[in-house]
């Protein structure tokens, strides 16, 4: 049960970093580069449902910080369930 948890704990991390990482490339990089491709390929089916219910803020989107709270209120939740 730790092990499967441990995984647990680790794709959580890894999904909140990969939200951080869009974020920061989407300052620095163009979006047809092939890395933010990829990584917009896995965060943007998360992020579009959130996009379409919560409006912009002037001109910053809080989707991201949404995101990144609703993965850990999720993986929590797993985690409790397993315990």
């Amino acid at each position: 049960m730790n092990i499967l948890i441990s995984v647990i704990l680790i794709i959580r991390n890894i999904l909140e970093l990969l939200v951080i990482i869009s974020v920061i490339l989407s300052y620095v990089m163009d979006p047809y580069h092939p890395v933010r491709r990829r990584v917009d390929a896995i965060v943007d089916p998360m992020l579009m449902p959130i996009r379409r219910v919560v409006p912009l803020i002037g001109m910053l989107d809080i989707s991201p910080i949404i995101l990144i709270i609703l993965i850990r209120i999720v993986f929590n939740l797993i985690i409790y369930l397993l315990r």
